[in-house]
């Protein structure tokens, strides 16, 4: 639907209230569905998106010229970014999610009480899901499968950087769900109203059952503090990796570059590294070499200067050695940029991170099973990896399918959210002729 993106905020409402209650309408449609049907979905979404691939690579060009014209951080322009290769990495994920069990009316728990009342807890959809996000075209994939397969119907904002990118990708999806048998109106999005379609969407209270934010810290803040619709909390990732006296060091090697440079513009990657003392001079200039070889900038304390001040004039790279401040420590770079601490142990390293963590995830690096107990138990962040990556948190790769986002908060959901994440749960009683004495 081509709306003028200049509403103002009573017709953006009407707008989106519009979208919403269609949306409830399809959701209670697709609740009770099979999951033949929804699978059957699932699978002529991914041969649309292959079939419309063109269409799709030619409007993620303009919004990447559109992106870089504007100024955007290269970590967010690779966030952008389409090729044949993700597009196809896209399209296989939504098989995966295929594969998956349906969430639906799976039994949680139950019992049967001592006057004979069969009480059994099961899941059931949420109903209507908001996602805002930036940047992102393949989350609009990813939500709308994950939605679907869940019994779910799902209202996008999907921001201005990605916006011909998700008009292409959200017609084919809907497309696909027609052709199906099922609604289009179960994915849907409010991007043509603008920033006051999001806003309304963040005030949708009672049309929209819960409202997902992703994307950086400041975009969080927003929904979180303006929403009346409840919120689970996807956080920003300032994300540690801790490299203890007893870690391999070639493989602690190996995991920063991955954590840090694999992709950059990721919640998931590591901002900051953290290094005992004992291993400094031994870990720092073999990890700083590999780093600097990839472009990237250490922010460092003074001791880890005073380890790697030879070696980057050796290596040419005095330019990628830079003082850390403290809000380095605080800092969310989403670029080729790492700050860099050395400590005396794990309990200063979990102080550290307790203290600047955004509670995504961290890793820690060691052989020395009483400082992994000590570091898992003294962080409180969703995901810690023990000698992994920060990579891996992420729904697929840990056999979730596709992934909503990664939820920081405590309640409802917490870590990578999958299909399980999209429901909640409903009592059954079953009685025969039960009353209350």
């Amino acid at each position: 639907m081509t709306v003028d993106a200049a509403l103002d905020p009573s017709q953006a409402t009407d707008f989106v209230a519009a979208l919403a209650r269609s949306a409830r309408t399809a959701q209670r449609e697709v609740a009770g569905a099979s999951r033949e049907l929804k699978d059957a979905a699932l699978t002529g979404m991914a041969l649309a998106l292959r079939e419309h691939e063109p269409e799709i690579l030619a409007a993620n060009a303009v919004d990447l010229e559109r992106a870089r014209q504007e100024g955007m951080k290269e970590g967010l322009v690779d966030r952008l970014a389409l090729s044949e290769e993700r597009l196809s990495g896209i399209a296989s994920a939504l098989h995966e999610v295929v594969g998956l069990p349906d969430p639906v009316g799976q039994v949680v728990d139950g019992q049967t009480l001592p006057n004979g009342l069969r009480v059994r807890r099961q899941r059931v959809p949420l109903g209507v899901v908001g996602v805002i996000y930036e940047a992102r075209p393949n989350v609009t994939v990813d939500v709308a499968a994950l939605t679907l397969k869940s019994g779910n119907a799902v209202l996008l904002r999907g921001g201005h950087a990605a916006e011909q990118t998700n008009a292409v990708i959200v017609s084919t999806l809907r497309g696909a769900l027609e052709a199906a048998g099922l609604p289009p109106e179960l994915v849907d999005t409010v991007d043509p109203a603008g920033r006051a379609g999001a806003n309304a969407l963040m005030r949708a209270r009672g049309l929209v059952d819960v409202l997902v934010p992703r994307g950086g810290a400041g975009l969080i803040k927003t929904v979180v503090e303006s929403s009346s619709v409840p919120v689970i909390e996807t956080g920003s990732g300032v994300c540690h990796v801790y490299v203890d006296a007893s870690a391999v060091l070639e493989d602690a090697v190996a995991i920063i570059v991955n954590a840090k440079t694999q992709r950059v513009g990721v919640c998931n990657a590591a901002e900051t590294l953290l290094v005992h003392r004992e291993v400094a001079a031994a870990y720092l200039p073999q990890a700083a070499r590999a780093l600097w070889e990839r472009g990237v900038v250490l922010h460092v304390d003074d001791a880890a200067r005073r380890v790697l001040e030879q070696e980057a004039e050796a290596a040419g790279a005095s330019p990628l050695l830079v003082g850390a401040t403290e809000e380095d420590w605080a800092t969310e770079y989403g670029s080729l940029d790492l700050a860099v601490r050395v400590v005396d142990d794990v309990d200063e390293a979990t102080e550290h991170v307790r203290r600047y963590s955004t509670g995504h995830t961290e890793a820690v690096l060691a052989q020395d099973l009483t400082v992994v107990r000590r570091f898992t138990t003294g962080v409180d962040s969703a995901v810690v990896m023990v000698n992994a990556s920060t990579r891996f948190t992420d729904g697929g790769q840990l056999g979730l399918g596709a992934e909503l986002g990664i939820s920081t908060q405590k309640l409802h959901a917490r870590g990578p959210m999958g299909l399980t994440a999209l429901t909640t749960t409903q009592w059954l009683v079953e009685g025969e002729g039960h009353v209350r004495p």
